[in-house]
């Protein structure tokens, strides 16, 4: 993974050491977890408070440009201190496909104000209706222009300074021999060796099957632009000719196959969530090959990879099906639904610092007022008695417009909407890479795993339980070498709010079919 830091102090009494100090734990977690820093971001003396950091704003533009997956920062109190901006922005990086991350911080913020982050990215259709309208009005104009509307160029494209698409000419034959081979009888497994033996990236990274797959079916490439139902065919520079592409097109739908035979190899949900027992690094994906040519995927350790922890790996399959139920299990509960969107709709009413110092500052200039008023009452007045009342008159309203515009800034999101907003995770499609990866990033806080247990802390809960798994016959979570058979999934037996421990397996026939199914000592099958 490639990432950049952010730093940043506020205030004078903190000095540029405090940034030194930042940047060497940051550097010093990457280096634990084999990431890559590629650059830094820092601000100096500004506050969080305010999304108007130069920096930060470029970090945030930059994120677009598709040149690292992480951001470091020392603790989560440097990205953002005001709730709304940390959602805004935390959803603007991750539909660039990049992710906050605390250097000292292995478990994220308050519960609470992780659910409603989530809920606030998703909450698109509550936006006021003048908002909305801009926004939309906006991107429209941007459309009739044909301009880019904030997505990154595939590649073979680049965006220019108008922010129209144009053909970038050192990566367009790529893609037109991608449809080519393609064409021409080859497969896209195979087209993604070929790629990968010409030293073929995007983006620093070797193009796995869905890479392939999106540049067959992207018609940018036949110049067809399109936003939601606005569509230009040429709108765009045209890098394929209609006729081959339409062959591909036919092609791939005789070779039709089941999607998840070809899932993404890099798609590992727990990424960021998962983390080491023994050593605290965060737990990664890696594929491996069997002595049949049969592949594995699972998570290890990053000190493991450097041969400094001797923590065992986890099947990935496992333990994401293990903590997908779990979740499911307890969003079919809707009472529960219900208590945990009352306890996000009250944490919205705690007040943030910047509201409490406004409230502050305004009772300091009223009590200031009354005084002179009393002043003014007995008699004492002079140009200088005037001249204080009319700056306390200023200062009044200054600050009475500040929090206005704070209320603006920050609303408070109906209960009602909130639990709308959790029901809708019921309609997530878990055979959707994207739609686990939302339910694993909106409820999972952090998952410890040891070799014979693991301590998982989820965002609906106040704290954090032990789940232990005796280890039979080289058990799927605890194996130093992978399984030779895939595992069934776990069962729908965990209740919300409950460590559970394994007891046993038992065989169950089913039909002609002979099939092994965990089950729990004491629970339904």
């Amino acid at each position: 993974m490639k990432a950049v830091i952010y730093a940043r102090y506020s205030s004078d009494n903190q000095r540029e050491e405090s940034i030194e100090g930042q940047l060497r734990e940051n550097k010093a977690f990457a280096e634990k977890n084999g990431i890559e820093i590629i650059g830094t971001y820092i601000d100096r003396a500004l506050s969080a408070k305010t999304d108007n950091r130069p920096e930060f704003r470029k970090m945030i533009d930059d994120s677009s440009k598709g040149l690292f997956d992480l951001v470091i920062v020392w603790k989560l109190d440097r990205f953002a201190r005001n709730r709304y901006d940390s959602a805004f922005y935390k959803a603007t990086l991750k539909k660039n496909n990049v992710k906050v991350v605390s250097a000292t911080e292995n478990i994220s913020e308050g519960a609470d104000g992780v659910l409603l982050e989530a809920i606030l990215e998703g909450f698109a259709e509550y936006y006021s209706a003048e908002l909305a309208e801009k926004i939309k009005r906006g991107l429209t104009e941007n459309a009739i222009k044909l301009r880019c509307n904030g997505v990154r160029a595939p590649i073979g494209y680049y965006i220019d300074g108008d922010k129209h698409f144009q053909i970038d000419e050192d990566t367009a034959p790529i893609i037109k021999d991608i449809f080519t081979l393609y064409n021409d009888g080859k497969k896209i497994s195979e087209i993604v060796e070929i790629m990968k033996s010409r030293g073929v990236t995007n983006r620093g990274n070797f193009m796995n099957y869905n890479a392939i797959f999106r540049i067959l079916t992207n018609r940018k490439y036949i110049g067809e632009y399109k936003f939601g139902d606005f569509v230009v065919p040429k709108g765009i520079p045209a890098l394929i000719d209609d006729g081959l592409f339409n062959a591909v097109q036919e092609r791939m739908k005789r070779n039709k196959k089941a999607p998840a035979m070809h899932r993404s190899e890099d798609d590992y949900i727990l990424t960021t969530h998962l983390f080491c027992g023994k050593c605290g690094a965060m737990m990664t994906g890696e594929i491996g090959t069997s002595h049949t040519e049969t592949k594995y995927r699972y998570y290890k350790c990053n000190q493991a990879k450097k041969k400094k922890c001797d923590k065992k790996t986890v099947r990935k399959e496992w333990i994401e099906n293990y903590v997908i139920n779990t979740i499911f299990e307890f969003l079919s509960d809707d009472s529960a639904i219900e208590e945990l969107a009352e306890r996000v709709y009250r944490f919205q009413e705690l007040e943030s610092a910047e509201s409490v110092m406004l409230k502050s500052q305004l009772a300091e200039v009223q009590f200031k007022l009354k005084n002179l008023t009393e002043a003014l009452a007995l008699g004492i007045y002079s140009d200088t008695t005037k001249q204080m009342l009319d700056d306390l008159e200023a200062q009044k309203k200054n600050i009475e417009a500040d929090m206005i515009q704070l209320e603006i800034r920050n609303p408070v999101i109906p209960k009602e909407q909130i639990a709308f907003a959790l029901y809708n995770y019921r309609k997530l499609d878990m055979s959707v890479q994207s739609d686990r990866q939302k339910l694993i990033d909106s409820f999972v806080n952090s998952i410890y795993l040891y070799d014979d247990y693991f301590i998982i802390t989820f965002n609906y809960k106040n704290k954090s339980k032990k789940v232990s798994l005796k280890e039979i016959n080289s058990s799927s979570l605890t194996s130093s070498t992978p399984p030779k058979r895939k595992p069934h999934p776990i069962g729908w037996g965990f209740l919300f709010g409950i460590g559970i421990q394994a007891a046993g397996l038992e065989q169950i026939k089913c039909g002609a079919d002979e099939r092994r199914r965990r089950r729990l000592d004491g629970a339904d099958p």
